[in-house]
């Protein structure tokens, strides 16, 4: 049976996810920005890992305002605004300088710096860090998720908004997505007076 990936609704719960992706003194720098990135930008897991340094950082280490992509999956055009991650992605500037850790990656592979982290490593991330919380909805779409649904609440349900974001073409798979159909769907079940 194939996992179900949910977005973290609540601050609690996601502050224990962020928590625990830094408690690796080793790579958690690294997997805590990788959430981070994802989770403002709503980028595809694949097209996080994909992205170099100098695509996100100026040479002198500044972070770039906008950065324009492709996304992997669907080809379109997408323009990402990084200014709501700035803070985290100038601190692990900070931490990939201390480490003395030079790649043309954002996020390098431990083993091979020449690569980038693999989507099935940090999918065993976020498995393991699901296991040690409890929490058995967490894989690798949560940070692309979860922005999107911190967003469609705190817009006061701008849909239109969160599928632009999403790069998605349609309202129901916007929904679908957030898994906003079935629970919309299911509260207004619950207010009607069946007799």
């Amino acid at each position: 049976m194939q996992q179900v990936v949910l977005p973290i609704k609540d601050d609690k719960t996601l502050k224990r996810v962020q928590k625990q992706l830094l408690r690796n003194n080793r790579v958690g720098m690294r997997n805590y920005t990788i959430f981070q990135l994802g989770k403002a930008t709503l980028l595809r897991v694949s097209d996080v890992l994909k992205l170099k340094k100098n695509d996100v950082f100026t040479e002198n280490g500044n972070v770039k305002n906008i950065i324009f992509m492709h996304d992997q999956k669907t080809g379109k055009a997408n323009h990402l605004y990084l200014k709501p991650v700035e803070r985290d992605l100038i601190r692990y500037y900070g931490w990939l300088e201390e480490r003395a850790i030079y790649s043309q990656w954002l996020f390098p592979s431990t083993r091979d710096f020449n690569c980038h982290i693999s989507r099935k490593t940090f999918y065993k991330v976020m498995t393991e860090v699901g296991n040690e919380l409890g929490i058995d909805y967490l894989g690798t779409h949560t940070m692309r998720k979860t922005g999107a649904y911190r967003v469609y609440k705190q817009s006061k349900n701008d849909i239109g908004l969160v599928m632009e974001l999403l790069n998605h073409s349609s309202q129901a798979s916007t929904l679908r997505y957030l898994g906003l159909d079935i629970s919309s769907r299911q509260k207004a079940l619950d207010k009607i007076d069946f007799g």
